[in-house]
Parts: C-alpha cells; sequence; structure tokens
C-alpha cells in the first residue's frame, strides 16, 4: 500500500515526510541557520525588553541570588582586561596629545587635554567596551543554550518569568559594576598618561594632574557615572534579548553570541553619541 503524503505538507516546509514519523529536514534546517538576520527586528526586540526591565525594576522585582551571582562575575572578573586596556589606551592618547603640543609649545597644556578626551569621552567608552566583549557574548550564548535545551520553558512551567530571573538580575549587575570599573579604567589611564609625558617630554606629574583637574569638573566626572551605568544596562538587555530571540539550534547559540557582540558596538557608539548630544545642548543652554 502506497503512502498518501498528508495536504498540508508543502516542497518548501521544513518537515519531510516519513512512514513512521516526520523528521527535520537537514538542508532546510542549514539554509535555515545560514539566513541573513534582521538587524530591525532585533533592535526592536531590545526596546521592548529594556521596557519590560526598567518596569519590574522600578517595581522591585527580581532574583537576588542571581543578582550577587552576576555581579562577581561584572566586577572582579572584568577587572584585569578594563585595568589593561585603559593603561594602554592612556598612554597612547597621552604620546599623541603632547606630541601635537610640542609643535605649538604648549606641552604644559597636555593635562587638559587629556581630561578633555580621555576622561570625557574615550575611558567610558573603552570600559563599556571591554566589557561588552566578555560579558555580552557570555550571556548571549548562556540564554540561548537555556532556549535551546527548553530551560526556558521549564521556567515558566514553574511560573517563574524568565525575565525576572535571567534578564532583571544581569541589568542591574552591569548597571552597578560599570561605574566602577570605569572609575578604576579612569584612574590607571591617567596615571599611565602622567608616567608617559613625564618620561617621553619631561611633563612635571603635577602640571599634569593641575591640567586635569582644571578641565574634568565635579559634574563631568557625575556625568560620566551615568553614562557607564546606562551602558552597563544597554549591555545586559541587548545581550539578553538575542539570547531570548536566537534560534533553536546549535548555530543559532553562535549567531547569538557573534550577533551580541557586534550589536552592542555599535549600540554603545550611538548612544554615546546621543548621550554627548544631549550633554552639549544643556551646557549651552541659555540660563
Amino acid at each position: 500500500m502506497t503512502n498518501v503524503i498528508p495536504k498540508w505538507i508543502r516542497p518548501n516546509s521544513i518537515w519531510t515526510a516519513s512512514p513512521s514519523r516526520l523528521r527535520p529536514s537537514t538542508s532546510a534546517a542549514t539554509q535555515s541557520s545560514l539566513a541573513p538576520e534582521n538587524p530591525v527586528y532585533h533592535v526592536a526586540m531590545m526596546l521592548l525588553l529594556a521596557g519590560q526591565v526598567v518596569m519590574r525594576i522600578i517595581q522591585g522585582r527580581g532574583d537576588r541570588r542571581n543578582l550577587m551571582e552576576h555581579l562577581a562575575c561584572a566586577g572582579p572578573c572584568a577587572i584585569a582586561p578594563v585595568l589593561l586596556t585603559n593603561l594602554f589606551a592612556g598612554m597612547i592618547f597621552a604620546i599623541q596629545s603632547a606630541r601635537e603640543m610640542m609643535r605649538y609649545g604648549i606641552v604644559a597644556q597636555v593635562g587638559g587635554a587629556f581630561a578633555v578626551g580621555y576622561c570625557r569621552e574615550l575611558a567610558p567608552i573603552l570600559t563599556a567596551a571591554v566589557v561588552a566583549c566578555q560579558l555580552g557574548s557570555a550571556f548571549a550564548a548562556e540564554i540561548a543554550c537555556m532556549k535551546l535545551t527548553q530551560q526556558i520553558d521549564a521556567l515558566k512551567l514553574m511560573r517563574t518569568d524568565p525575565i525576572d530571573y535571567l534578564v532583571v538580575p544581569r541589568a542591574l549587575a552591569c548597571s552597578l559594576m560599570l561605574p566602577f570599573l570605569t572609575i578604576v579604567g579612569l584612574f590607571v589611564g591617567v596615571l599611565g598618561g602622567l608616567m608617559i609625558t613625564g618620561h617621553l617630554y619631561n611633563v612635571p606629574a603635577l602640571t599634569f594632574l593641575a591640567g586635569v583637574q582644571s578641565s574634568l569638573a565635579v559634574i563631568d566626572v557625575v556625568a560620566v557615572l551615568g553614562k557607564a551605568a546606562l551602558f552597563g544596562g544597554a549591555i545586559a538587555v541587548m545581550s539578553c534579548s538575542r539570547g531570548l530571540t536566537a534560534s533553536c539550534h546549535g548555530k543559532g547559540v553562535g549567531q547569538s553570541a557573534t550577533s551580541a557582540t557586534v550589536m552592542t558596538w555599535v549600540m554603545l557608539f550611538v548612544l554615546d553619541f546621543i548621550v554627548t548630544i544631549v550633554m552639549l545642548s544643556f551646557n549651552h543652554s541659555p540660563a
């Protein structure tokens, strides 16, 4: 007796008919895993998830045990690459600034230029980029694996909100720890700039620090800390959103980790640009 293929099976379906059971088509699954991603969709999902996270934080929802675990992951585990990155970035920025200022005979003002360029802009974005590389891909891959192994469905069966349990602790941990990492990285970067300018260009340490102090006000430090907190929350939300929207196959996990890192980097620079424009508009607004 010949087998009759049901009418609901189409040639382009990812399922193939079998006398015993329906099995997934390997070629179709491979084609779906190699399909280009839609960044607009992922940005929209990220914005929706960000709104839900903000509402849950206002309501005081979230898993505290996971929060403490991710605080340790986002803080001590990321401090070594943050220190090294800011140390060498501070030295490079100070060398380039001092070399240009020597042409005009104002090398003593290198501290002020260092404060404006490095302390206000470069240190926060570099620290956030390091955290995005270390934690963003890890968050996306972890949540994508949980989705692939149906652990998120198990959380729903146990009446546990996945956003409360998975996303909110990560967002809070990154938002709380990134300002601390930024301050530590800022201090190390200033120290590196001070040492390299004193060694190569004979700039006195007090002169360098006086230029930094004169160009870096208290409001600038507060703005840097606020920017770092915003970057931390954005890193966590973007990475978790990419993990939650990952495809349910092995390549989908890898794609979610890679895409989370790339999209988070782009988003950090977009946010930095927006925050800088807003701050400049407030500084130039009439009293």
